[in-house]
């Protein structure tokens, strides 16, 4: 065999290695026993809480919808990204259409580690990147909550992704760099309770920074900009600073931002607007220490600049 022929053959066996050792690396990971174990039974009133914290009418309940609507959890919101376009799917308690069938650790897979009961990977469009913080047993709450709300027929449409997002494969190496279910901010010894309630809250259930924290070139966060705001995922929008930042709302006091997140108004009067509207229908049904918790959180983080391009003012 000549140079050449060596050369081709070294370069076959090495392109074989590595694909080997990605198809390893990208396996979906579930949750292993212990984990599994601190589940609990899971309490239904306790997982209400969690509901609303976690936004899952938002994307899954039919845009706009109100009142006993909000737990029709039937799925087709489309999320149009420079990725494709991700569908939110039915997650009612119907079985064949919804995910009535699955188990608790099912579940529970399927929120900490992205993990479909199929065995395929989730696409990242749902929040388990944020979700990976939260406590087992809240977990366990949410699906007895989950599963006193009705079942609906009907399967949504599937995501409408190009090469090669759509291989699935692929996402177990997203998670290898960004999938983590430690704390984003690390607190001192002496934060208060609030600011470490505040701290679960935004980072895990709340997901907070998915929206409000910029992306990379892969749609991982970047945690050293953390919610200093985004481009908006979709359209040419922006999702604002809530850091105490140039941009931010360094002016907002803790009351402050506790009332906006309970009445929608902002210290000017202003009301919110947008996607921040659900957010804040969500947060609303949240007790008075909770949003408190999330307000001292904010106050307490390290304050940034705004995190996405200065926009353009109309000319006039």
């Amino acid at each position: 065999m000549g140079l050449a022929g060596k050369l081709l053959a070294a370069a076959a066996v090495v392109g074989c290695a590595c694909a080997a050792a990605g198809w390893f690396l990208s396996a979906p990971v579930r949750l292993d026993a212990e984990e599994v174990a601190k589940l609990g039974t899971g309490d239904a009133v306790k997982g209400r809480r969690i509901f609303f914290a976690g936004g899952c009418a938002s994307c899954h309940a039919k845009p706009k919808a109100e009142g006993d609507a909000r737990f029709d959890l039937a799925g087709g919101v489309e999320l149009k990204t420079a990725f494709g376009t991700f569908v939110a799917p039915n997650i009612s308690q119907d079985a064949k259409d919804g995910i009535g069938a699955w188990s608790m650790e099912d579940f529970a897979n399927a929120v900490l580690k992205g993990v479909a009961p199929s065995g395929e990977h989730l696409y990242p469009a749902f929040p388990y990147a944020s979700y990976a913080r939260m406590k087992p047993s809240d977990v366990a709450d949410l699906y007895a909550f989950m599963k006193t709300l009705p079942a609906v027929s009907g399967k949504a449409p599937g995501h409408r992704l190009s090469f090669p997002f759509n291989v699935r494969r692929g996402i177990g190496l997203w998670k290898l760099a960004y999938l983590s279910d430690g704390p984003v901010i690390g607190l001192p010894a002496d934060a208060s309770a609030a600011v470490a309630a505040g701290r679960y809250l935004v980072e895990g259930p709340g997901h907070c920074g998915e929206c409000h924290t910029p992306r990379d070139f892969a749609g991982g966060s970047k945690k050293a900009e953390w919610l200093a705001g985004a481009t908006a995922a979709e359209g040419e929008g922006i999702v604002p600073n809530i850091t105490s930042g140039e941009g931010g709302i360094g002016g907002w006091s803790a009351d402050d931002i506790a009332g906006y997140l309970e009445t929608g108004f902002t210290p000017d009067f202003d009301s919110v607007g947008g996607a921040m509207v659900d957010v804040q229908k969500n947060i609303a049904e949240l007790t008075p220490d909770d949003r408190a918790a999330i307000a001292a959180y904010l106050k307490a983080i390290p304050p940034h600049p705004n995190g996405y391009p200065p926009r353009k003012k109309p000319e006039s």
